[in-house]
């Protein structure tokens, strides 16, 4: 008895495996892993430009507020 459940273990264990790689594996969770970080990378490049774009903004808006008031 205990041997027939050894035997539909090693079935079972070998269909998960069999499943596993077909719905992709570890070679596609490397693939995902891959477009998130580079869609990582282009949203820190996009935020540092929007940051950048601000600082210029705030600091032309200092620079009038000083220019207008001493003068």
């Amino acid at each position: 008895m205990s041997a027939l459940a050894l035997i539909i273990a090693i079935i079972a264990l070998i269909l998960a495996i069999l499943a596993y790689q077909r719905t992709g594996g570890e070679l596609e969770l490397k693939r995902r892993l891959d477009t998130l970080s580079g869609a990582l990378d282009n949203l820190r490049e996009k935020t540092a430009d929007l940051l950048d774009k601000m600082e210029t903004a705030l600091r032309k808006g200092e620079q009038k507020e000083e220019g207008g008031t001493s003068a």
